[in-house]
């Protein structure tokens, strides 16, 4: 007759039994949603890192193209009228990808829009590590060849300096051609990264 008592609680701590499995699986999963979203974070933040370096590595041509420019300096020598392949320069604008890209910097042929049409792997630079390299295309932003004119080239005007006033009755400042560097840093596993900047230099 006190069968029945029993029986129930059998069946009371079954069902105990299967919830708590039930919510241990649910934990477990949860743990692991966990550990993925962990591991996706930190992946996450190292590709930007290595980016980042990339980066940093990458301005090393651009402070090279800057200080040639400044100083007239080789290969260029201050000569921006005609191509210069052994300064990786070209006197008129390069075609680009829809990025802006130049292709020559996607292209390493002698291609007609290749970089070897355009520079010298001799001026590639070698980053922090041997496996970083660094490649760079300058072109000036004209239509031709030859001395830099208005209508040929994309100009760049200053703003006199002073107040509101000498704003208004300043002389209108020369313009200045612009010219840009395009960077691309090539890293481990061909891992590319590119820069790009424009700039002046009066003629």
């Amino acid at each position: 007759m006190n069968r029945l008592p029993f029986a129930s609680a059998a069946r009371q701590q079954g069902v105990v039994l299967i919830f708590s499995l039930i919510v241990l699986l649910i934990l477990a999963i949860g743990a692991v949603a966990v550990l993925r979203s962990v591991d996706s974070s930190l992946l996450s933040a190292g590709n930007l890192a290595f980016h980042r370096d990339l980066v940093n590595q990458g301005e090393q041509a651009v402070s090279t193209v800057m200080t040639e420019f400044k100083t007239n300096g080789p290969p260029l020598g201050g000569n921006v009228t005609a191509d210069l392949q052994a300064a990786n320069y070209k006197s008129t604008a390069l075609p680009t990808n829809t990025q802006g890209v130049p292709l020559a910097l996607l292209d390493d042929t002698a291609g007609p829009n290749g970089f070897l049409s355009v520079g010298s792997i001799a001026n590639d630079i070698v980053g922090a590590t041997p496996d970083v390299i660094i490649r760079y295309v300058i072109d000036r932003l004209c239509t031709n060849t030859g001395a830099a004119s208005s209508p040929n080239c994309v100009q760049s005007t200053a703003l006199p300096t002073g107040g509101t006033a000498n704003r208004n009755t300043a002389v209108a400042p020369p313009s200045a051609t612009v010219y840009r560097v395009s960077v691309r840093v090539t890293g481990p596993r061909n891992t590319q990264t590119f820069l790009q900047t424009t700039f002046t230099k009066p003629d």
